[in-house]
């Protein structure tokens, strides 16, 4: 986080309030995007894993530019995951 200066504040929020979700390259992992806030089109990505009422941070990158759409997470298990976040 700290070589693309994201804060962990940051980090909470993208997993609150994502711009998008899909699923995240690892396994049984979940990836919440932002879109930067710079003048520079980038986006923040945070990948983490749920487990229970835990969720445990797996990494967060700055993408340049604008990524690809890819598996999006379906409705039912985001709603599950807002329910744990509180």
């Amino acid at each position: 986080m700290g070589q693309y200066g994201i804060s962990e504040t940051m980090v909470k929020r993208i997993i609150r309030f994502p711009e998008r979700v899909e699923e995240g390259v690892a396994e049984k992992t979940i990836a919440a995007m932002k879109r930067g806030t710079s003048a520079r089109h980038n986006e923040i990505w945070t990948m983490y894993q749920t487990s229970g009422a835990k969720i445990k941070i797996i990494t967060a990158w700055k993408y340049p530019g604008k990524s690809p759409a890819r598996n999006p997470i379906p409705g039912e298990i985001m709603e599950e995951i807002k329910n744990i976040i509180g």
